[in-house]
């Protein structure tokens, strides 16, 4: 048993980050919300940060909701938060914020999902840029059952991963799917036997690209859902105009015309 909920490390400047609440299934309480923004921000105010994987230990990546929480919810408020509709954490709640943390970060985030993600847990996976899944992973936008709407941002971040009848189907239903199924949906990127390792493969691969041209897209891409096309591609000419001729530009080209490993600047 302990109080614990996320750890992580840094190496070669990918973060591996862990829920940690094995004996609760990694589920969701008022401290794990707390210890996800934690993390998050500590990671975004991490000098060097290239990428990050995101998963939990145990048996699976995350149960969704604590029990003990939804039991708790016939006071009118949830892990001890009564008034959900507040901006307490820019465009989010608290809640919400567990979740969209992650795309918030300026690096790529990849999810890393094992045996399930129910319910806030899945939507803690969709925060992630890439999601990674066993193929027999079981999944579930799971809120209805407890006649309740998913409300850590899975709204607004499905509807750019799937068709909207089907986000439906799924959020009206709560019916359990697998990993295959969430690949043949779009919610998963890359079935793996062990996505952790192979989400830090890519992690990686990613880290060894210019840091500057990495987040510049991350930014292209957090902004291109939500933006008028023309103001989207007025950004991309922003985004290449200041990487060309750059530090971090000139080296990619360089390192790859002498066969060698690019020694990049950090991006900041």
């Amino acid at each position: 048993m302990t109080d614990e909920r996320v750890r992580f490390n840094i190496c070669d400047s990918v973060a591996d980050v862990r829920l940690v609440r094995r004996d609760k299934s990694n589920a969701l309480d008022g401290a794990m919300f707390d210890a996800l923004i934690d993390a998050g921000r500590q990671l975004a105010h991490t000098h060097g940060l290239r990428a990050v994987v995101l998963s939990g230990e145990g048996s699976g990546f995350c149960a969704g909701i604590d029990m003990s929480v939804l039991a708790d919810m016939a006071d009118g408020a949830i892990a001890g938060v009564a008034d959900l509709v507040t901006r307490t954490h820019g465009i989010c709640n608290r809640f919400q914020y567990a979740a969209w943390v992650w795309r918030e970060l300026p690096v790529p985030v990849i999810a890393a999902v094992h045996g399930y993600a129910l319910g806030g847990g899945l939507e803690v996976a969709l925060g992630a840029d890439i999601r990674y899944m066993t193929a027999d992973a079981k999944l579930s936008v799971m809120e209805v059952r407890w006649g309740l709407v998913p409300d850590m941002g899975a709204t607004q971040l499905m509807r750019h991963l799937v068709r909207e009848d089907l986000a439906r189907e799924l959020s009206y239903t709560g019916r359990v799917f697998t990993g295959a199924d969430a690949f043949a949906y779009g919610l998963a990127t890359r079935l793996a036997d062990d996505p952790r390792q192979a989400a830090l493969e890519t992690a990686r691969e990613i880290a060894d690209k210019s840091p500057t041209a990495i987040r510049a897209l991350k930014r292209l891409f957090n902004d291109a859902v939500t933006i008028d096309p023309r103001v989207g591609l007025i950004n991309e000419t922003i985004e290449q105009q200041a990487l060309i001729g750059s530090r971090n530009q000139i080296e990619t080209v360089l390192a790859d015309r002498e066969k060698r490993k690019a020694r990049f600047e950090d991006a900041t």
